[in-house]
């Protein structure tokens, strides 16, 4: 089932809503990261709605994954505080009364500024979305064959980089809101290290911070360029710096990530 219908038939709760996560939105034992954000997100909406008034749009998300989350949860969502130009809310997902994972989102409208620093250029290498190549994982995650198409967006190169960079688009993005459409496929690549490790190998996002580089994401044909790139590992953790773009090369959203390895 779509993200828009499980939203319809979802359970209210006085500070939010339960919903039963289907398996084809699986990440191995756990929810794809990118839906649960995507749960927590439309549950600090909701807050914003019952006040009554325009909310402004999202800006910055912190998102950390504690436990696994599968099978009925229930997503809650509180207002922290309304200042004169930010507004704060938390969010969290739990299941059977153990959370799972804890969001804060960041609201803010324009506000005036003598400073312009646009400095995020897409990979030079690129691939356009309509001359990229599809495949489907046969092997990968369940909401990967799902609930998303996938192009290629670099030509292969010679041995092997800790990154990744694919054109990603959600199938079932029809009645979506905008910024909950890229914080769902925001995720939706593997970790960018992932290319020098063998495939059984077990990775988990710990920490996901997310920073929307505009106000109104826009993009053709619900194409995004997803890139992830692996700057360090050791120890079994993982950093990595994501970013994505629309087909017209403007950049959406800037993110960091940090990723256990498992082996």
């Amino acid at each position: 089932m779509s993200l828009v219908g499980l939203l319809a038939g979802a359970e209210p709760r006085a500070s939010g809503f339960a919903i039963a996560i289907p398996e084809d939105w699986h990440q191995g034992r756990t929810a794809y990261g990118g839906f649960s954000s995507a749960l927590a997100l439309s549950a600090a909406q909701s807050v914003l709605g019952r006040a009554g008034d325009m909310p402004p749009p999202l800006r910055s998300a912190q998102v950390s994954m504690i436990a696994p989350l599968y099978g009925k949860v229930e997503v809650r969502a509180r207002l922290l505080r309304r200042g004169r130009n930010v507004i704060w809310i938390a969010a969290e997902i739990a299941r059977e009364g153990e959370v799972g994972l804890i969001a804060s989102f960041a609201f803010m409208g324009p506000v005036e500024s003598g400073l312009h620093l646009n400095d995020r250029p897409s990979p030079a290498d690129l691939v356009p979305f309509d001359a990229a190549r599809g495949f489907v994982n046969e092997r990968g995650p369940a909401f990967q064959r799902n609930h998303f198409d996938i192009r290629f967006a670099q030509p292969r190169g010679e041995g092997r980089r800790p990154e990744m960079c694919w054109w990603v688009r959600a199938r079932e993005r029809e009645c979506l809101d905008p910024m909950t459409e890229l914080l769902l496929c925001a995720d939706a690549l593997p970790p960018g290290v992932m290319g020098l490790l063998t495939p059984a190998t077990p990775v988990s996002t710990m920490q996901w911070q997310c920073n929307l580089l505009t106000s109104a994401p826009v993009t053709r044909d619900g194409w995004w360029l997803l890139r992830s790139a692996g700057d360090y590992a050791e120890n079994g953790c993982s950093s990595q710096r994501m970013a994505i773009w629309n087909t017209d090369g403007e950049p959406m959203m800037a993110g960091m990530q940090s990723i256990a390895l498992f082996g």
